[in-house]
């Protein structure tokens, strides 16, 4: 079966930084792949390349079959590939409907009640706090918020940039928890996370990112057992 996203022998330069070097991976329909590595390894760099924000100089994103060079963020948005950026980055003066309703607003005039409530339903607490403002949500609940945010546009892969950053241990077990049952209930999930851990108990592949560069991959279960791994990113 042809992959939902391949990405082929990218390359991403910042300025004179050779920041992604000859990259490639895919992700396949109802997995959860996750890239692992470092802070500073180059997965935001890649994700952010995938989603259209930034531009390989060499190498080819393709979606659905479809070459995303060409294609602006906001279109592709549109084919069914959505963002969690790291830091959250909710509009903090809007309240938490209104957040949520702006992550629709690539569908037009569609009814959005039945997400909305199945949004409530993953996250109860923004049902509690739906006309609360943004701003004055925890930094679990605006993760919450991001999350529910992006699957309001009915994506056809989640991408999720560093969902655990800077939440107390109890939120980083719910949020997982949350990406499970998504991963449960049929979503094509790209997970960019530090929390190496957490994230290949979850994954069903994983790449290890380097300076740039892929190192290794394997299933979520191998690269767990893995000696290498244990001792770079598991503290074992």
């Amino acid at each position: 079966m042809e992959p939902i996203l391949k990405v082929d022998a990218i390359d991403v330069w910042y300025g004179s930084i050779h920041a992604i070097k000859d990259v490639s991976f895919e992700v396949g329909k109802g997995e959860i792949v996750t890239l692992i590595g470092a802070n500073g390894a180059g997965k935001s760099t890649t994700l952010n390349t995938v989603s259209g924000l930034l531009h390989p100089k060499s190498g080819s994103v393709t979606f659905l079959g479809k070459p995303l060079a060409k294609v602006p963020p906001h279109k592709i948005v549109e084919l069914g590939l959505s963002q969690v950026p790291e830091g959250r980055r909710v509009f903090l003066q809007m309240s938490v409907q209104e957040n949520l309703e702006m992550g629709a607003y690539t569908r037009g005039s569609a009814s959005i009640t039945d997400d909305l409530n199945m949004v409530f339903e993953l996250f109860p607490r923004l049902k509690e706090r739906c006309r609360q403002v943004a701003g004055t949500l925890s930094g679990g609940e605006q993760q919450m918020l991001a999350m529910g945010r992006a699957l309001m546009s009915h994506p056809k892969l989640l991408m999720l940039d560093e969902p655990s950053m800077g939440l107390a241990p109890l939120l980083v077990e719910q949020i997982f928890e949350i990406i499970g049952n998504l991963h449960k209930a049929g979503s094509t999930i790209l997970l960019v996370e530090q929390n190496a851990q957490a994230a290949l108990s979850i994954a069903d592949r994983g790449y290890v990112l380097e300076t740039g560069k892929i190192v290794t991959t394997g299933t979520g279960k191998e690269l767990l057992a893995s000696p290498a791994i244990k001792k770079a990113y598991l503290g074992g």
